[in-house]
């Protein structure tokens, strides 16, 4: 070519040139022979354990090398097996593992969500609906409860308690009314201080019972019907050789309507709410009544005593101590 002839182009996809002494690349199917020879010493560990262990044992690994190949027909270069023995200390085509790191976690968790995702949001599911119904079955009852409660102690009890004094003193002057009222709110209000909301609240049921006990008017008279007592005595367990006396008795209204009072048995002390109960007499009132009965049947006198609205205690024109019993 002439000394001025302009240069050939460089072709894109030429190899660009190699700076002078390099040595050329191994053939790409010597690397491939380097990369198997390494392949087959990691997958034959026995052999590298007992073998690869000093350079005194080279010979032998390579040697051993040349046969497992031989059985397969392959020629292997001695630059090969030395590359590859090279290699494989150096652990060149050896597989790190990235270390543990949050983003290997995340990036983990991400690749395998089609395995645990399902499961996954049927926990997550299973959490909320179990929360959920905690929270809105059994938490938030409670706290309203609670504070339902704490409100009922501070004002709702103690207001109740007052407003309930002073309708029993609307409907009753009777000084022991009032007495009895002041404690009933006393110990009411002490209760609902200390949290004791059932003692509050039994406080407010005893002044409202004084209330209408206050407000009933009534008249206590004796039955006289067939059939029905009129009078009975009993023998006290604790002193067999005496005897109480009872007349058999009930409260009506004005009507003749039966009405219930309260009314406690000096038997057993047991408390009940009746319109008939047996009031204690003396023997002679009690022999007065059985003789009028049985001159002709019909006692003449029932009425022993009468009860006004704004007293809480009948007023008796029978002699009594006014104990009672509510079975005979």
């Amino acid at each position: 070519m002439p000394p001025d002839a302009p240069a050939a182009p460089a072709r894109p996809d030429a190899a660009p040139p190699r700076p002078p002494g390099e040595p050329p690349p191994p053939a790409l199917d010597e690397t491939m022979l380097a990369m198997d020879v390494v392949d087959t010493l990691r997958h034959a560990e026995t052999l590298v354990e007992r073998e690869l262990q000093g350079d005194a044992r080279r010979a032998r690994l390579k040697q051993r090398l040349r046969e497992i190949y031989a059985t397969q027909g392959i020629e292997v270069p001695e630059r090969i097996l030395d590359q590859g023995v090279a290699a494989l200390e150096q652990q060149r085509f050896a597989y790190r593992p990235t270390p543990p790191s949050f983003q290997r976690s995340l990036a983990t968790l991400w690749a395998t969500r089609a395995r645990w995702g399902r499961a996954a949001l049927f926990a997550l599911g299973a959490l909320l609906l179990l929360g959920g119904g905690w929270w809105f079955g059994i938490r938030l009852p409670a706290e309203r409860a609670r504070v339902a409660l704490q409100a009922e102690l501070e004002t709702g009890l103690p207001g109740a308690l007052r407003a309930e004094r002073e309708r029993v003193l609307a409907a009753t002057e009777a000084p022991e009314a009032r007495a009895e009222a002041d404690r009933l709110v006393a110990e009411g209000e002490a209760a609902a201080r200390a949290g004791a909301a059932a003692d509050a609240r039994a406080r407010l049921a005893q002044l409202q019972a004084l209330r209408q006990q206050a407000s009933l008017a009534y008249t206590v008279r004796i039955v006289s019907r067939p059939g029905e007592p009129s009078g009975v005595w009993r023998v006290p367990e604790d002193n067999p050789r005496a005897r109480n006396f009872y007349l058999i008795v009930e409260a009506v209204d004005r009507d003749g309507r039966p009405v219930e009072v309260p009314v406690t048995s000096e038997e057993d002390g047991h408390r009940a709410t009746v319109s008939r109960w047996g009031l204690r007499v003396t023997p002679e009132e009690f022999e007065r009544v059985r003789q009028d009965k049985l001159a002709d049947g019909v006692i003449d006198r029932p009425v022993v005593g009468v009860k006004r609205a704004g007293a809480l205690r009948p007023e008796w024109s029978v002699d009594t101590t006014g104990g009672a019993i509510l079975r005979w």
